[in-house]
């Protein structure tokens, strides 16, 4: 049983304020495995305020100083893959394969900021004016549950790399990976105050975070309605935000795939990290013309996916986080059926020989672009068949979405499949890959956010010009 009762301020673990225990669940086995004390505003303002105090003097150090420090983050957090390996494993419910890749990706991103930060310009000459790229202040930093520890690198390493401290409010839903990364960052020697970690409720810490004008600045990913608040909230004081929102990604196979690598890329675009990712591939469009046979070969693909346990090697899809994203799930189940989608796989319940545990059979429909689970985020391992019956349609349909995170397209002509993505409004297109690139920027049109992540993109959301003019 894991009792966690510090949150880390101004360099030092310290006893919060708030005094909720929330508990921390096996989501495979259902079982209690932890609590976590949440920390309070009064908590959120201690945390705010050592931020606010360090940054002058972070704000003055040059490259090399910074990344001096990022580099001894990244050999401390790189040292605890395998504690947070078995975190991701019990606390998320990851299958070792994904946990692996989970487990490795939060040094990975630190590095990637050093790299960044080693080739960005921080100042240039437009004509006879100097600009200089300037640190935009305390930077308050809200990350979600699945994928914990990397969100909460990512984020810190680039407000940290471009001059920023930060106030961290990372998911309570993930206690036991938060507290491994705060020993490593702690480890790491940060100067006090650098970053501040402050477990604790979205509407409790986060508040505070969103509404305070000491915060400059918001980098948030999580819910639409939540982004949408977080913009209302910090209106009052024009808080600079960076938003990394929801999705409803569309996968086009055009009439040329080879279906034996296209139908496996479509499922692990949407099946991926549990379904529980916001830039799942969750609406499969396929040629009319090759409409059964795509079906066919989705559910002879569907039928070699195991959805079960995550320490078993066999697993591809592991449990939902809790049992309220499960019950979510297998509504939108249950309104798929409802709503008259056809059910080429899946189904309500429990996968077979499974009676505890949050897991949700692979479940995939064939319907229609109006319908609501072709329209809203689901949020699980929930897949919606489209036809279309031509390339025109096809983009018309991947764009007909109020959201615009990523797209894939799949076919035997890479030439033509570019030019088709090149249509589709959405921030990230892959094409016959579904590889990642940490040197481009990530994140959404529409109302899957504003601004971006990663690269030199990243590092320039925390920064402002500033015009030198001397006479």
């Amino acid at each position: 049983m894991h009792y966690i009762d510090q949150i880390y301020i101004n360099g030092a673990f310290v006893t919060p304020h708030g005094e909720e225990q929330y508990p921390l669940y096996n989501p495979a086995t259902e079982e209690v495995i932890g609590y976590v004390r949440l920390a309070d505003e009064h908590d959120a303002l201690q945390a705010i305020a050592a931020a606010k105090a360090a940054f002058p003097g972070w704000a003055a150090t040059d490259k090399a100083q910074r990344i001096a420090v990022l580099a001894r983050m990244h050999a401390a957090v790189a040292a605890r893959e395998e504690t947070l390996f078995d975190a991701i494993v019990t606390e998320y419910g990851a299958p070792r394969s994904r946990a692996r890749w989970m487990a490795q990706y939060p040094a990975d991103v630190i590095r990637q900021a050093i790299s960044a930060l080693e080739n960005f310009a921080f100042t240039e000459q437009a004509g006879s004016a100097e600009v200089i790229m300037t640190p935009v202040g305390v930077a308050g930093l809200i990350t979600p549950w699945n994928s914990d520890a990397g969100f909460i690198c990512n984020k810190l390493a680039t407000a940290m790399a471009a001059g920023c401290t930060a106030a961290i409010k990372p998911s309570e839903m993930s206690g036991i990976q938060t507290q491994i990364i705060s020993e490593a960052l702690h480890e790491a020697q940060v100067p006090a105050g650098v970053f501040n970690i402050i477990t604790g409720r979205g509407d409790v810490v986060g508040e505070v975070i969103n509404r305070h004008p000491d915060i400059a600045k918001i980098s948030f990913t999580g819910s639409t309605a939540v982004g949408k608040h977080i913009v209302a909230s910090g209106a009052q004081s024009l808080k600079r935000v960076t938003l990394e929102l929801g999705g409803k990604s569309p996968t086009l196979i055009l009439d040329d795939a080879d279906l034996g690598q296209a139908v496996p890329l479509a499922l692990a675009a949407g099946f991926m990290n549990n379904g529980q990712a916001c830039v799942a591939g969750t609406r499969i469009l396929v040629p009319a013309s090759r409409q059964d046979e795509c079906e066919q070969a989705i559910r002879q693909a569907v039928a070699q996916i195991h959805s079960g346990y995550p320490e078993d090697p066999r697993t591809d899809i592991g449990p939902m986080v809790s049992h309220k994203q499960w019950q979510r799930v297998q509504s939108y189940i249950q309104l798929g059926i409802d709503e008259g989608a056809r059910l080429l796989t899946g189904g309500t319940g429990r996968p077979g020989g499974m009676t505890r545990g949050w897991c949700v059979k692979p479940t995939v429909f064939v319907g229609d672009n109006q319908m609501r689970i072709a329209r809203e985020e689901i949020f699980g391992p929930v897949l919606v068949v489209i036809p279309y019956h031509s390339d025109a349609e096809a983009i018309a349909l991947a764009n007909d979405t109020c959201y615009g995170l990523s797209a894939v397209v799949l076919g035997g002509d890479a030439a033509r499949g570019a030019a088709i993505a090149r249509q589709i409004d959405a921030g990230r297109v892959l094409v016959n890959t579904l590889a990642h690139e940490p040197q481009a920027p990530f994140g959404g049109f529409k109302q899957s956010g504003q601004g971006r992540e990663m690269g030199k993109w990243g590092m320039q959301a925390y920064l402002e010009p500033k015009t030198l003019l001397v006479g």
